[in-house]
């Protein structure tokens, strides 16, 4: 039975950590796509190879470590771990659908801990006793700051290229930035892999530690990371068009020059986040570093009603994702 149910959970991870990659495939590419340096299959293309390249650089695993730890381990159990990845990803398919820029990583911290705080309810105790709340604080915390970090860089960096570019010739300069967008793609998929991979490996690894074939200081199995970097970046060539377009268009309109300046800002935030091992949303960071371009022409260049909108999806998508789980969790533990 745990060998089974344990199967079915590597599954599943792995197909959310797929559906993450078709989700969060916007952030990467929405600004390329809309200015026209790449076609669509051309963006994904390079989205998905930078998302993979990852892999060969990034060996100290921090945020799948803060992941791995955002339940307390004496309440983590194969069937809230499969709870809170059924919850996620019907959360990230829902949203997907509806082409809501949602946080797929806020969406499967959500729905680990609310899996954990409804099996220590279970267990008599207070919910909030099931999870590591410095983890989750600052998590919530980086729900802000992350776009504001990636806002105000943005802004400098549009600000200072502006500043440097002043008397060139605006043909010149626009080929220019069209080519330097190939470099801030790359660089920004390189960080959402990065970033996100990671996340599905912190649940695999309590997975094994919760079925009890590795112990809880045993080295993550060099399997994990392969497996989720080949599935992210899987996910990611299957893009994800409707939120291409929110992301890309409805924002703010979008020149070479501003989607090399928020695909920079977006890839130093992730990057920097990452070192910090912080698991922060690639999607909130990327939409704060196009609010951050639009300031830089004048507030009203902002479509302020559509970012509000992914606000709100923003603040709903934890306490979501946790109802969902715990639901899900209720039904499962009686099997």
């Amino acid at each position: 039975m745990v060998t089974t149910l344990l199967v079915v959970i590597v599954v599943l991870a792995l197909i959310f950590d797929y559906t993450n990659g078709f989700h969060d495939a916007a952030n990467s590419i929405a600004t390329i796509v809309s200015t026209k340096v790449l076609t669509p299959f051309q963006a994904v293309l390079l989205a998905a190879v930078f998302n993979f390249t990852a892999y060969f650089f990034i060996k100290d695993h921090k945020v799948a470590n803060t992941v791995s730890k955002i339940v307390v381990e004496q309440f983590i159990t194969m069937p809230v771990i499969l709870a809170g990845l059924i919850a996620a990803i019907t959360w990230n398919l829902t949203t997907w659908w509806f082409g809501i820029p949602s946080s797929s990583s806020h969406t499967l911290i959500g729905g680990f801990a609310g899996a954990g705080i409804t099996n220590a309810l279970l267990m008599g105790q207070h919910g909030l006793d099931a999870v590591n709340m410095h983890y989750i604080l600052t998590i919530i915390a980086y729900i802000v700051l992350a776009p504001f970090i990636g806002l105000v860089i943005a802004y400098i960096i549009t600000i200072l290229i502006l500043h440097i570019c002043k008397k060139a010739k605006p043909a010149v300069a626009e080929r220019w930035f069209k080519r330097l967008q190939l470099v801030s793609a790359a660089a920004l998929s390189f960080a959402h892999g990065a970033n996100d991979a990671q996340k599905v490996m912190g649940i695999l690894y309590v997975t094994l530690i919760a079925s009890k074939i590795i112990g809880a200081d045993a080295p993550m199995p060099d399997w994990i990371p392969l497996a989720c970097y080949s599935a992210i970046s899987l996910g990611t060539m299957s893009g994800g068009w409707k939120i291409v377009k929110t992301m890309g268009s409805k924002i703010t309109k979008i020149t070479p020059l501003e989607g090399v300046s928020a695909e920079s800002a977006g890839a130093v935030t992730l990057l920097l986040t990452e070192h910090f091992g912080i698991p922060v949303s690639t999607t909130h960071t990327i939409t704060g570093s196009i609010i951050g371009v639009g300031l830089t022409k004048r507030v009203s260049a902002v479509r302020w009603g559509v970012t509000i909108n992914l606000v709100w999806a923003w603040i709903i998508t934890i306490p979501i994702s946790a109802v969902i789980a715990g639901l899900v969790f209720l039904v499962v533990r009686s099997f």
